[in-house]
């Protein structure tokens, strides 16, 4: 049996995730605190926790909370699949309104990842 505190993949946390995230009400954080756990020791994550964003290198991660559905872009540094990678960096996050968000969203992510050199 595997022990479940077995990491699979390291996460790296952008400032602008840290941000965000301090941002956050407690409830909230805790449930981002859930997903990042599974995220760091499970191979196979649910899609209602990450999903691949259509024609895009970027995945999401994705916390629901009544109705409020909160984003956070996630890279897979290692490999071009999630599931085969062993480093992914949280970058930008935000509260969904809209699908056409998104292409803002991956500009600001973009942005990010030259910006900081997380890779």
């Amino acid at each position: 049996m595997k022990n479940e505190d077995t990491k699979i993949r390291k996460v790296v946390l952008s400032n602008e995730f840290l941000n965000y995230y301090d941002s956050l009400n407690v409830k909230i954080q805790d449930k981002y605190t859930y997903a990042l756990q599974l995220i760091k020791t499970l191979k196979v994550v649910s899609e209602k926790f990450v999903k691949k964003i259509q024609n895009t290198e970027f995945y999401e991660v994705r916390i629901s909370i009544s109705t409020n559905e909160y984003r956070t872009m996630l890279i897979a540094v290692d490999n071009p699949n999630f599931m085969e990678a062993t480093k992914v960096i949280l970058l930008n996050s935000f509260l969904k309104k809209d699908n056409k968000q998104y292409k803002r969203e991956i500009i600001k992510a973009k942005t990010i990842l030259e910006k900081e050199e997380l890779l």
